[in-house]
């Protein structure tokens, strides 16, 4: 990977990278993990070569690691307000709570829809072949399950996440 293709998918400029690269600046904390989140590897192992990383710095990356899974992990069960809490409690202290959220929310809104959609055809063919509506809800529930489980465990460990199926609802800025 170039230095280049490394700035964008950090959102860091490529001058910022060459200086970290050439032991010119400690990089901070939130860079190291972007670096890390775009080369899929542990922050730790960046971080062991970044010696100074101040403490507040830190404890963003502290916070981030605890709260963005727990972010995920709120939409276990379909309900929007857990992760709106999160989101209005955290958003000033985590940088990628936004990005997180909106993701976490256009996945619940779109496993409501089709859950919704699949009740109306249920109550259609209540009389006809009822069971099919009933199996395909059954289904996204597990689904939706299943995908927040999955999601909630790779932020925990900073790997990318992704929601299938998910309608972009919400839109970021």
């Amino acid at each position: 990977m170039t230095q280049e293709d490394l700035a964008v998918k950090t959102d860091v400029s490529t001058r910022t990278i060459q200086r970290i690269e050439n032991d010119e600046v400690d990089a901070r904390a939130y860079t190291l993990q972007n670096i890390a989140t775009a080369l899929e590897i542990d922050f730790a192992v960046l971080n062991a070569f970044n010696y100074r990383v101040p403490e507040k710095e830190h404890q963003e990356y502290s916070n981030k690691h605890i709260w963005l899974p727990l972010l995920h992990l709120s939409g276990l069960f379909n309900l929007l307000i857990p992760p709106l809490i999160i989101w209005l409690i955290k958003r000033e202290k985590i940088n990628e709570i936004q990005q997180h959220g909106i993701a976490v929310l256009n996945f619940q809104l779109s496993m409501l829809l089709y859950q919704v959609i699949c009740g109306l055809f249920l109550m259609l063919l209540i009389h006809d072949m009822a069971f099919v509506p009933f199996i395909t809800m059954v289904l996204l529930i597990l689904f939706s399950l299943g995908s927040v489980l999955v999601n909630t465990l790779k932020v925990f460990n900073g790997q990318p996440y992704k929601y299938s199926f998910s309608i972009n609802i919400l839109k970021s800025n």
